[in-house]
């Protein structure tokens, strides 16, 4: 052939065929016969493809890709295989003052890396100038840093799904687990010690059979694409334990992998699959873990720092920071679009994953400045025949100006959302003022999503995430204590809306602990048994405790880990969290995949929806306001669904009465007498036990409904249960 080149290897190892190749696919292309490297760089001169010894520290050959279309450096190594280790070097100015920071002695990531090999270590040599001095960032450094540095790996793609496909669980269906691979694995007695913190011991059978019984059908997984600890953190001896530090869109991250190949990852996700459970994925698009302008130069800035970043138009030298971690990966430009929607298909078609929680997704939306929920990011995930159909979920929020946008995003997303957050424990916490915020919140926020065009299930409820308090410290703690991450306590949120019920932090009191235990269950169930789609993070079922810290992200230790050493406590609330979990499941009023109306129901007096004073009597506009109010009730009649099955039959459910009392002290609330068989108990949360109670029927007209406690009842039928199966 007249293209093909022979390259020497610089060490006398061998020599090279080399073809011209293609310029797509981008990345490292294994096809069974040889592998295809493909780089996108704009503003580069030269670009050199180096290979590496199979131990990653001695770099055996580099090879000019001679080859460029349409801006897509280029090449064909008939004789490479899976497992060989590359990296580039990209030649080019370094003039940061416009821009540019190529530096031929950086070895660099491919951005499309399948697998990332080895381990990083911090060393100067990862700059692209000299540390210490006083011309900063201006001056380029001479220095190798191939040593320290990670390597992409070729891959074998091929794997047996045997049948395995996306389970594409209805959204009303769903309840989200968020969890941390390691995290929720590395302390589980039943896990093979080997297995712990991994995508292997993830996928194993006690964590299905732990899941399936709490009733999980979708895990949420904190971020897995590979990731690096920040250098700060490191000198101080702690770890990027969160991950939302990105350097690899296309690689699991190796240190939860206990093989080193990426069909640990596939097994883990074909486990899950045939137990029911989605696999979705939080993602970190919105910036790299290569940070500002003083920060390392490892993939993307020295590929093409003006292609992938947002540099600020007055001065390029400088990076636009709507993320607050440094940078901003330039979603204006069409090569960094197409490697986002890249990596999101790659994650769909190869990996079989269910869809995506985007963190800090309002970075994303915005074109110049503003957020535009008409972005060309949502235009095209709008139109993609895959990613339309996946899940996908947004982290409504960044920290630029106009960046929070709950309620904003476009048909087809669903939304963390905030607000609801924020209304359930304000309320539980005994603030005035929240009723009609709260009850826009149990329904679905059909303020936020029902104007455009979207549905209940557009609300992903939760009441904790990873990001701050754990449920047990909610009830625990006034005040953060971050003291052990090294920033003084300044670091993490002061607006927490918690209440330490007595005491700041542990205590042997009796009458408070067993208030914690009752404002837990009110919270959870309320989270439940709301419209939209529960989120339960990780441990909050079994009293998992952060010691106060509501900003651990940068702790690799028990502070985060899941301890499975379960206490009488917390066995009795993981049975009430699993039995709220089965009258959810259970019953399709609490699942509706449309607004309530507060229409009447067609040849009857009750509304779909009816909201009550303690009284039994329905609330009007005024009531909604007054600042004194802790106690309502909402009656949810099961023949107003207006929903249907498969085969479009109409479903019909039983009706509820669903009464929450905030007050400290007991409300003799009237029942409504809409059912003459009367009503009969599902829950109260002043019990101790979940079912205590459950079935008995309701005499007298009145409940008395104790202080900080939630009850639910169902209307009385001898064809009925009052638990879940009814």
């Amino acid at each position: 052939m007249s293209d093909e080149r022979r390259i020497t290897e610089p060490h006398g190892a061998g020599r090279y065929a080399v073809w011209p190749g293609r310029p797509y696919p981008l990345g490292a292309t294994w096809d069974g016969e040889g592998v295809n490297f493909a780089l996108f760089s704009e503003h580069a001169r030269k670009v050199e493809l180096c290979l590496f010894h199979r131990d990653g520290r001695r770099e055996t050959t580099r090879i000019p890709m001679r080859w460029q279309t349409d801006q897509v450096w280029h090449c064909y190594l008939p004789e490479a295989r899976p497992g060989w280790l590359y990296g580039y070097r990209v030649h080019g100015d370094y003039d940061p003052r416009r821009g540019l920071r190529f530096n031929g002695n950086k070895l660099l990531l491919d951005p499309y890396a399948k697998a990332i090999a080895g381990e990083f270590r911090w060393s100067n040599a990862h700059f692209a100038y000299r540390p210490g001095r006083k011309c900063e960032d201006l001056v380029m450094d001479h220095t190798n840093n191939a040593l320290h540095m990670l390597k992409s790996r070729v891959v074998e793609s091929a794997f047996s799904w045997n049948g395995d496909k996306l389970l594409r669980t209805p959204w009303h269906d769903t309840i989200i687990y968020e969890l941390h691979v390691k995290g929720f694995t590395w302390r589980h007695p039943l896990i093979p010690p080997a297995l712990r913190g991994t995508y292997a011991g993830l996928g194993s059978q006690p964590v299905i059979d732990y899941l399936k019984s709490l009733g999980i059908t979708a895990v949420e997984l904190m971020p897995v694409h590979a990731f690096i600890d920040e250098h700060h953190l490191v000198e101080r001896g702690l770890r990027n334990y969160w991950g939302y530090n990105s350097i690899g869109f296309f690689a699991p991250d190796a240190r939860y992998s206990a093989s080193g190949e990426i069909s640990e990852f596939k097994t883990m996700v074909k486990a899950f699959h045939s137990s029911g459970i989605e696999v979705i994925l939080d993602v970190v698009y919105n910036h790299t873990a290569e940070g500002n302008h003083m920060g390392p130069t490892l993939s993307f800035r020295g590929i093409d720092n003006l292609a992938y970043y947002r540099l600020s138009p007055n001065d390029p030298r400088y990076y636009l920071d709507f993320t607050g971690c440094g940078n901003t990966l330039n979603m204006l430009h069409p090569r960094v679009l197409q490697l986002i929607m890249d990596s999101l298909r790659y994650w769909v078609l190869e990996m079989h994953v269910d869809g995506f929680r985007f963190d800090l997704a309002s970075t994303l939306a915005r074109e110049l400045h503003d957020v535009n929920r008409l972005s060309a990011f949502f235009d095209i995930i709008h139109q993609d025949p895959v990613l339309s159909q996946v899940k996908l979920i947004a982290e409504p929020w960044d920290l630029g100006e106009g960046g929070y946008q709950v309620g904003n995003f476009p048909v087809g997303w669903t939304e963390w959302n905030g607000k609801y957050r924020d209304a359930v424990r304000a309320y539980w916490k005994g603030e005035g003022g929240v009723m009609g915020e709260l009850a826009y919140r149990l329904t679905g926020s059909s303020d936020l999503y029902g104007h455009s065009g979207r549905n209940p299930y557009a609300s992903i409820n939760f009441v904790t995430a990873h990001d701050g308090f754990t449920l047990e410290d909610l009830v625990s703690y006034d005040h953060k204590h971050n003291e052990a991450n090294g920033e003084c306590n300044r670091d993490g949120t002061d607006l927490n809306l918690s209440w330490n019920c007595g005491v700041e932090g542990p205590t042997p009191d009796p009458v408070i602990r067993a208030l914690r235990a009752r404002q837990k269950r009110n919270m959870m169930a309320t989270l439940l048994l709301s419209q939209g789609v529960p989120m339960i993070t990780a441990g909050d079922e079994i009293g998992r405790t952060q010691d106060g810290n509501n900003n651990a992200y940068c702790h690799d230790s028990p502070l985060n880990w899941i301890n499975w050493d379960l206490t009488p406590e917390d066995r009795e609330f993981l049975s009430f969290i699993q039995y709220v979990i089965r009258i959810k499941q259970e019953h399709k009023v609490f699942r509706r995949s449309s607004f309530f109306q507060g229409r009447r129901i067609h040849g009857t007096d009750i509304k779909d929806i009816t909201w009550l004073k303690p009284d039994g009597t329905e609330m009007n506009d005024e009531e909604w306001k007054q600042s004194f109010a802790r106690c309502l009730g909402l009656f949810l009649a099961g023949q107003g669904l207006a929903e249907f099955d498969e085969k479009g039959r109409m479903i019909e459910d039983g009706d509820f009465l669903w009464l929450l009392n905030a007050h400290h002290e007991e409300i003799a609330f009237v029942l409504p007498p809409y059912r003459t068989e009367g009503w009969e108990l599902v829950v109260d949360t002043s019990h101790d036990t979940p079912a205590d109670g459950a079935g008995t029927r309701i005499t007298g007209g009145v409940y008395p409904l104790q202080g900080r406690s939630l009850v639910l009842l169902r209307e009385a039928d001898a064809g009925h249960r009052a638990g879940p199966g009814g």
